[in-house]
């Protein structure tokens, strides 16, 4: 009777042998983990680079803008090819038309030779079009507003807010009811979140 006790206790405890897979496999797991989440990061930074670092780091500080914002903007214009054009002949990297860029050359450049071929030079688009996107949102200091604006015109945007089924303080648009300026206003938003999670919280 003894003995089949012991038999008994010996099968009931967990052997050394078990505790060192099970714990291997816990290690094992944590470190596959690790892999696919750096993995996953690599992926969504490819999605979402930063190019043209210089220049937007350069002309975001000049105009009090959020860098990350610049990216964005410019992904979801461009797709960071400095001379993509539109249909409607917005040009470079951050899809400037010539009408605005004949405003914001009198607004910011009046003295300077510069020309609207000009806006195939990554330095010169980012610049006029940060310059821009700061006066957006310094019109209307909400980032969906101003992007909604950079879009489709400060006019646009203007006779939206007289509207009460899509701005209730006449400041804010809270709907989008054009369908192109709804999906570049999700897709800046989206890629602006995107952005700030992949370089700048940590």
């Amino acid at each position: 009777m003894k003995q089949d006790r012991k038999r008994q206790n010996i099968k009931k405890r967990p052997g050394k042998g078990l505790k060192r897979c099970l714990l291997f496999l816990l290690v094992f797991a944590a470190a596959a983990m690790a892999l696919i989440a750096l993995n996953l990061d690599r992926l969504e930074r490819a999605a979402y680079p930063q190019k043209y670092t210089a220049e937007v780091e350069h002309w975001a500080q000049e105009f009090g803008l959020d860098p990350m914002l610049v990216y964005a903007v410019i992904r979801t214009e461009s797709g960071f090819k400095p001379k993509a054009e539109s249909g409607v002949g917005a040009r470079g990297l951050m899809q400037i038309t010539e009408e605005t860029f004949s405003w914001i050359k009198l607004k910011h450049a009046p003295r300077e030779e510069i020309l609207y071929e000009d806006l195939y030079t990554a330095d010169t688009n980012i610049r006029f079009g940060s310059y821009f996107l700061s006066r957006c949102l310094e019109r209307y200091g909400d980032v969906p507003t101003a992007i909604a604006a950079y879009h489709s015109g400060w006019g646009k945007v203007d006779e939206l807010l007289q509207d009460p089924a899509y701005s209730q303080d006449g400041k804010t648009l809270t709907e989008f009811p054009y369908v192109q300026m709804n999906l570049y206003v999700y897709k800046v938003t989206k890629a602006y979140g995107i952005y700030q999670k992949l370089y700048t919280e940590r």
